[in-house]
């Protein structure tokens, strides 16, 4: 019941260590997809390593709290508005230079 809700349990462990070396099975029986000079393994064993990461990378994310949230949402909203705010100056400096470039015609 103290138990994350992420953390996997540890018959859901097995079951993803089983399915592992199934897989690890297959690709053995295939050498030129497990050989990183071989144009397709890099390609298997990169997207195998990425795989790898990505699982890794979302079994450690948090879900953010309140307080989190806005801090990040007030970031985003001075950056939206500093970004902003540049595109409006350039486009406000480059109005009268273009008119002059072009020849106020």
């Amino acid at each position: 019941a103290n138990r994350p809700q992420h953390a996997p349990t540890t018959s859901r462990r097995l079951e993803q260590f089983a399915e592992q070396r199934a897989m690890a099975g297959k690709l053995q029986s295939m050498p030129f997809l497990t050989d990183k000079n071989n144009p397709i393994g890099w390609m298997v064993q990169g997207g195998i390593e990425f795989a790898a990461d990505s699982r890794r990378l979302i079994q450690r994310c948090t879900k953010p709290d309140a307080k989190e949230f806005k801090k990040i949402a007030v970031a985003c909203a001075i950056g939206f508005a500093i970004m902003g705010f540049i595109g409006y100056t350039v486009k406000l400096v480059f109005i009268p230079i273009n008119n002059i470039i072009v020849g106020g015609s």
